[in-house]
């Protein structure tokens, strides 16, 4: 279940990313497979550790290209241990809204953003996220949990004072904000619960089989309730000094 629009990004073969805040990998993997040179990057040596096994089974079942790159890093997204302008794409899809120094973030994300290249964030969106908060304080309160609810504009604005220029907003995700809302409203933790398990497996079924139904359901009510909302930059392209 992918976020970010890859044909957007342009991600091919050869294209240098990172993905910031990996987590299980899921954009990692699909960067991979398109042939890209992937840094899956996150904190998590948990994770990692599983992502690096999936990469390794993707090269063994030939589902990524020979010459594609792939590799875990372990590390803070306050101090990415990279230079200046280092990767085509960078992708944070949702982290920012855990980290209490968001600012401080951006201003990573930006940095290594090369020349001419991209950057793409996602994030809960404003009303779905507002939701789940006055359902549940245990969807939010807890360490790691979400420590506050963008609007997309002040996101926006944010990343474009560092420099980056605003290229497009989308919205994903629709059919999960109920799902997130039943889980708050029965306790985040009651996995159990009828109403709970009946909407996970269809959930699930939604993203096996892919029917045109809910992927037209779910492309009407992306602008209305999509849970979360991404942002894509493009940072300016360096000018040659004129003669």
């Amino acid at each position: 279940m992918l976020t970010v629009d890859f044909d957007r990004l342009g991600i091919g073969p050869g294209t240098r990313v990172i993905d910031v805040g990996c987590g299980a990998g899921r954009h990692s993997f699909e960067a991979y497979r398109r042939g890209a040179d992937i840094v899956a990057f996150d904190q998590n040596g948990s994770d990692l550790a599983d992502v690096d096994v999936m990469f390794k089974a993707m090269a063994d079942a030939g589902e990524a290209p020979e010459y594609a790159k792939a590799e875990t890093v372990r590390g803070d997204a306050l101090d990415l241990p990279y230079g200046d302008g280092e990767f085509d794409v960078v992708i944070a899809s949702e982290i920012l809204e855990h980290i209490p120094q968001d600012e401080a973030a951006i201003g990573e994300l930006v940095r290594v953003v090369k020349p001419g290249g991209a950057l793409a964030i996602t994030v809960p969106r404003w009303l779905p996220e507002r939701i789940c908060w006055a359902l549940s304080d245990e969807y939010h309160a807890n360490e790691g949990g979400h420590v506050r609810i963008y609007r997309a504009d002040e996101l926006r604005d944010k990343v474009t004072a560092r420099g980056l220029r605003f290229i497009h907003r989308a919205h994903a995700h629709a059919l999960h904000s109920p799902y997130w809302w039943l889980k708050c409203a029965v306790g985040v933790g009651n996995d159990k619960h009828p109403a709970v398990t009946a909407y996970h497996r269809m959930l699930v079924w939604d993203m096996m089989s892919a029917p045109q139904l809910t992927r037209t359901t779910e492309r009407w009510l992306d602008p209305l309730i999509g849970k979360s909302v991404a942002l894509y930059f493009a940072k300016p392209a360096v000018r040659s000094a004129r003669r």
